[in-house]
């Protein structure tokens, strides 16, 4: 069952907010009463994302969990949920309680998000942690939420629980967790649609529209895919073409994963796209996207400055004119950039998921 303690916090749950007790209650009833875990897809989200309910002592109770607990320094579980406890500001467990044996549960979301402008430099996509723990504020009854936050691979659980944070999130710390937050919300309005869970009308949505991720990709897909990363300069006789030849490539499922790699090669070869090396100079940059826009491209940098290192002063110039640049997923030591209109960036990424023609932000 859902134990609790008094939290010494004023209560949040802010009736517009997504992130609330009220939203997220009846998502752990069903995970409770029906299905302690989910995994699927949501728009805009790389990947699936994991939701899971977790009990003290119980889900630490295994001979890997208590190796962690006693590696972390502890005697029992109930001991490292204190510690969670004291990151949350909510009353501990006294000795007696522990001796009572109840289990305290706890909800687990996991999903990855792209990467702040700094982790650029060296991962493709941040996985989010997101402990949700319930507790209640000036009542006998559960009536609120609490969140840890940690953006690092849980290879050891207990510590990674331990080495996560108290999650602020009207006041995210850096771009990570305000990225995470922001995705947070889709994937909570996504949790909602997967299991048909009602939520207020005064609750202000991530989206509109569904959030759940249509596996079931289309040809309609690909030609919208063509025109975009193309932005729009195939004639369409070519551009159902391509369309055509990348669906059948698609539905091939007698293609290893490096001929797929290839059809998706000679499209973008076939457009204006800059095929490089991972080491590039300035000079280099401003030439070639010079020619993937038919006119000429400079922009300011500081001395000394190289490769991945230029991305954040390109982007900058190229957003004035409402473009950004883009890869597709080599999966070697190279780029194969284009350019996007900004506005239709996150359409071209949700495609890029549907059609697993892989596209990476910079």
């Amino acid at each position: 069952m859902k134990n609790f303690f008094s939290n010494l916090f004023n209560r949040n749950n802010d009736p517009q907010s997504i992130i609330s007790f009220d939203v997220i209650n009846p998502i752990y009833d069903y995970l409770y009463n029906e299905s302690n875990s989910l995994e699927f897809k949501v728009k805009r989200i790389p990947d699936s994302v994991f939701v899971n309910l977790y009990s003290i002592p119980y889900s630490l109770d295994h001979e890997e969990g208590r190796a962690e607990v006693k590696k972390a320094g502890f005697n029992n579980a109930y001991e490292v949920l204190n510690e969670l406890y004291k990151k949350l500001n909510i009353g501990t467990l006294t000795e007696e309680m522990i001796q009572e044996g109840l289990e305290y549960d706890f909800i687990h979301i996991q999903f990855y998000s792209q990467p702040s402008q700094e982790m650029k430099k060296h991962f493709k996509r941040v996985i989010n942690n997101f402990m949700i723990f319930f507790c209640c504020t000036n009542s006998l009854e559960i009536n609120d939420i609490r969140i840890l936050y940690s953006s690092s691979h849980f290879l050891d659980y207990t510590k990674g629980l331990l080495d996560s944070e108290f999650l602020d999130f009207n006041a995210p710390k850096n771009e990570t967790q305000e990225i995470g937050i922001k995705d947070f919300k889709l994937v909570l309005q996504g949790i909602c649609e997967y299991l048909n869970l009602e939520i207020s009308k005064t609750v202000e949505l991530p989206s509109s529209e569904s959030v759940l991720f249509n596996e079931n990709a289309t040809i309609e897909d690909f030609k919208e895919f063509v025109n975009l990363v193309s932005r729009g300069t195939i004639e369409e006789e070519a551009l159902n073409e391509y369309a055509e030849n990348l669906f059948e490539n698609f539905n091939d499922d007698t293609k290893e994963d490096y001929e797929s790699t290839e059809q998706h090669f000679a499209f973008f070869e076939s457009i204006d796209a800059w095929n490089s090396d991972w080491k590039f100079d300035p000079e280099d940059a401003e030439y070639f996207i010079s020619e993937m826009l038919g006119e000429d491209f400079k922009f300011d940098y500081p001395e000394e400055t190289y490769s991945h290192d230029l991305f954040p002063y390109i982007q900058s110039e190229l957003a004035k004119s409402n473009r950004e640049l883009l890869t597709y997923e080599t999966f070697g030591d190279n780029y194969l950039f284009f350019i996007a209109n900004k506005d239709e960036v996150e359409r071209i990424l949700e495609l890029s998921e549907l059609t697993k023609i892989e596209i990476n932000q910079l």
